[in-house]
């Protein structure tokens, strides 16, 4: 098959996820990172991305969505269980950590 879809989540879905403790990466630069993250999420540039090896499902955020669905390409392809976060901290409304709340 030529094309596979990245699996995706909105982030309201994820927000009612954060109990279980999911495993979350964020792609954006660190500088955006610090400016305002999801609580537990792990600062993975996208340049670093294809370095890093997950363990079991994680989720993939940005910005907007771009960037993680990028990066969600990457990690699929790699074997990985990965979702696109789709709308990015663009659309998070819940708690961050970092920069304002």
């Amino acid at each position: 098959m030529f094309f596979n879809r990245t699996p995706t989540i909105s982030t309201n879905e994820l927000e009612r996820q954060l109990s279980d403790k999911p495993q979350i990466i964020d792609v954006r630069e660190p500088q955006e990172f610090r400016a305002g993250h999801i609580p537990g999420a792990k600062n993975v540039p996208l340049g670093k991305v294809a370095r890093y090896t997950p363990k079991g499902k994680t989720y993939v955020i940005c910005q907007s969505g771009m960037r993680s669905k990028r990066a969600a390409k990457v990690l699929l392809k790699q074997g990985h269980d990965v979702i696109n976060v789709r709308g990015g901290m663009m659309s998070w409304t819940g708690a961050k950590r970092g920069g304002k709340n």
